[in-house]
């Protein structure tokens, strides 16, 4: 089984419990205007790789990642374009006692059965979840990721329904996100949840702007700036007051 991967950090610690191994995938169905992935877009493309190449590499960092509690983290791009590939993958990462998990916004969540029942196969393997909730209002998501979100928040309320440990992720942009009442209004959704183990905001950046660059894209956040600390806090409060 092969997968398409963008590339491999072996040793992150923001992405998941402990010390993670973190496969990015290529591909991606979103264009965040803050994506600081956006070499990752292009689907078909990247470097061909096998399962057993990938957990062959794992083992040289299980010592790390057993001591922290960590494990192998799938990001993207969208890890959930290759479905069968993820599997197999977590399928092999399980047979080793390695915690797995996907990083995931839910762009290509589909209600089809045929969707469902690969998905379903996948989380049997899945210990967590990282779910990007990128903007709760439905044109608001569509300006600022060129889709709308109504399946996104369809595939939250999948994995509440499949009781499925998920952390929800919210990256705070000032004057795009950062306004009280979508925060309010992305808590009470949030609230609604029943597999919350919990959130994270994610303060704005400009990281990834020279990958922009390199593919000769126009940055389309270059004159907003980092949120405050205090602004951060209050997103924090908002979105997680009605928290089961």
């Amino acid at each position: 089984m092969q997968g398409n991967i963008h590339s491999i950090e072996t040793c992150g610690t923001v992405d998941g419990p402990g010390i993670r191994y973190i496969v990015f995938t290529q591909g991606c169905l979103l264009r965040c205007q803050y994506c600081h992935n956006a070499d990752t877009w292009e689907i078909g493309t990247g470097k061909i790789m096998t399962v057993d190449e990938i957990v062959q590499d794992l083992e040289s960092y299980r010592p790390f990642m057993e001591a922290s509690g960590g494990g192998i983290t799938v990001s993207g791009g969208e890890p959930l374009l290759q479905m069968p590939f993820l599997t197999e993958l977590f399928k092999a990462c399980k047979a080793k006692g390695i915690h797995t998990t996907i990083d995931s916004s839910g762009g290509n969540f589909s209600e089809r059965p045929e969707y469902l029942s690969q998905l379903d196969e996948l989380l049997q393997y899945t210990d967590l979840i990282l779910v990007d909730l990128k903007h709760i209002n439905r044109d608001q998501h569509k300006r600022l990721t060129g889709k709308y979100n109504d399946h996104i928040l369809k595939f939250a309320q999948y994995l509440s329904d499949k009781n499925m440990p998920i952390w929800v992720r919210h990256v705070l942009v000032p004057n795009i996100t950062d306004f009280d009442e979508y925060l309010d209004e992305l808590g009470e959704f949030i609230g609604t949840l029943n597999n919350v183990e919990k959130v994270e905001v994610l303060p704005y950046h400009k990281l990834g702007v020279y990958k922009w660059e390199a593919l000769n894209l126009k940055y389309p956040l270059e004159d907003t700036e980092p949120p405050t600390e205090d602004r951060v806090e209050n997103a924090y409060e908002r979105l997680t007051r009605h928290l089961k």
